[in-house]
């Protein structure tokens, strides 16, 4: 059993590396704000991702959840704050499968909020000097259907694990890939890794306290 599960993601979109995917193995069997962490790495798959998750919580029983993903072009750490139930890919995934108007789950709720405490980690990240923004939309490619699947595997589980989703920039390393290819710069913002990675653990922190203060006050009533 985990304290916290992070989930990240495999490299897609003919890119070999994610940041995702680096941050969920390095804080792999490590403590962050008093919790033992356990890191994985899921597939760019529409076919193959909600059997990978399921096993992640079935293996780790987490009471806490952050899973990243990859927004390349974007600016700043973002904290979606909604999955949808719609899987319209703008290019296919790492199976070669591109999902158009797809439901993910057929008759399914037409949406799942996420459940950290989203503007308590914002201002932490703030506070920390560490660009974010909370976001309402995490598009709809497999980052949305990670937290749709996420959130309705809790609600059939009568989990009451908080889970959330924060979307990272690309590392410098890759947008000097990208402008050496012919992309244009000035649409390629970055972050360095290791401010990704502490903003995870702020994430995490900050997550973990807000469920121990809940604790306490429920406990007192």
């Amino acid at each position: 059993m985990a304290d916290v599960l992070v989930t990240g993601f495999e490299p897609f979109g003919g890119g070999d590396r994610n940041p995702s995917q680096e941050i969920a193995r390095a804080v792999d069997g490590t403590s962050v704000g008093g919790g033992q962490v356990t890191g994985r790495v899921l597939p760019v798959s529409m076919r193959r991702l909600a059997d990978a998750l399921r096993q992640a919580l079935d293996e780790t029983r987490p009471r806490l959840i952050v899973s990243l993903g990859l927004a390349g072009g974007e600016s700043m750490v973002r904290l979606e704050r909604l999955g949808v139930n719609l899987a319209d890919f703008p290019f296919g995934d790492n199976d070669g499968r591109k999902s158009l108007d797809e439901a993910i789950a057929p008759g399914g709720p037409a949406a799942f909020p996420t459940t950290l405490p989203n503007r308590a980690i914002l201002n932490a990240l703030l506070a920390a000097g560490i660009p974010a923004r909370l976001s309402d939309t995490a598009g709809t490619y497999l980052c949305n259907a990670c937290i749709y699947l996420t959130g309705k595997m809790l609600a059939e589980r009568a989990a009451g694990a908080p889970f959330g989703f924060i979307h990272l920039p690309y590392m410098p390393e890759q947008v000097a890939a990208l402008v050496s290819a012919g992309s244009q710069p000035e649409q390629m913002a970055s972050m360095p890794l290791a401010l990704m990675a502490r903003a995870t653990e702020l994430a995490i922190e900050t997550a973990l306290q807000s469920n121990v203060t809940i604790a306490r006050a429920a406990s007192r009533s």
